[in-house]
């Protein structure tokens, strides 16, 4: 048996890819509906794999270390995911100093309780929000302190390490749900199958990689507008009361000192990942 535990925050707990149970004994009609994830459709293609998601809602790397990692290292894992950071990157207080530590201790541990770690570089979350350059080059700094820290500790444990803020494929506007957050079934896939694809380089035993294409019919435009107009909303309300003055005082910061100390500099496009063709990602 291959204990796989997964670590991570709403990404992991596979938000954006609904799926529908089967109705429980005795029941009729559907079922209710639920997450699945990458973590699942990797799982799945893994020969009599024991799947444990210890991820949580809104996690962010301190957390990770805190919560999870001890849970996980009481699972014993043969395989264990880290996949996490966008919490980070729109939180006010950003250190990546500390992040790299947590990461550090984090991936450290479970190497050292021998699994082999799973790790992700973020696509721009900049990007995938469609936002206006000027709160978009502070978030892409970010993701790459982040992605620099990440690449560090991967080098340092030997991770197999997934480039996704390098994937074209990761910028495919198909690719994300409709708050543009999460990977839609199709994102999840794309995760799956290029972890799938770095355990198989490892030597470790796969079966089949998870399809590329969805099972599930995507939301509708009329779903997906009814999803903003409820669900949706309110997580804007929510999240109006400490991410956009945080963006806010972010831009501001990056306009009055710049990257190289000069007001209004600009991130190059190098850095950001931002191009006049792909600067905003609809769904």
């Amino acid at each position: 048996m291959t204990r796989f535990v997964a670590l991570g925050d709403s990404i992991t707990l596979g938000i954006g890819d609904p799926v529908r149970l089967p109705p429980a004994a005795g029941q009729r009609g559907q079922g209710r509906r639920a997450w699945r994830g990458w973590a699942a459709l990797l799982a799945a293609s893994l020969p009599d794999a024991d799947l444990h998601i210890v991820a949580g809602n809104g996690a962010c790397m301190a957390d990770l270390e805190r919560d999870q990692l001890p849970m996980a290292l009481q699972l014993r894992p043969d395989i264990a995911s880290v996949v996490i950071g966008v919490n980070d990157t729109l939180r006010p207080g950003f250190d990546p100093g500390r992040i790299a530590a947590s990461a550090a201790h984090t991936i450290g541990a479970l190497r050292a309780a021998g699994a082999d770690v799973l790790t992700m570089r973020l696509p721009d979350p900049g990007r995938m929000l469609g936002m206006p350059g000027v709160l978009a080059r502070p978030l892409a700094r970010r993701a790459h302190e982040i992605n620099e820290a990440m690449d560090g500790v991967a080098q340092r444990f030997g991770t197999l390490h997934f480039d996704a803020a390098s994937d074209s494929d990761a910028y495919d506007p198909r690719m994300w749900a409709v708050d543009r957050l999460h990977p839609s079934e199709r994102g999840h896939r794309l995760i799956a199958r290029r972890f799938h694809a770095l355990l198989a380089q490892a030597g470790r035993p796969v079966g089949a990689a998870p399809g590329a294409e969805p099972l599930n019919q995507p939301p509708t435009k009329g779903e997906q507008l009814a999803w903003m107009a409820t669900k949706g909303t309110a997580w804007v309300v929510r999240r109006s009361t400490d991410l956009v003055p945080s963006l806010l005082a972010m831009a501001f910061a990056e306009w009055r000192s710049g990257p190289a100390g000069e007001p209004g500099g600009a991130v190059p496009a190098a850095e950001t990942g931002l191009t006049a063709a792909g600067a905003q990602m609809p769904q």
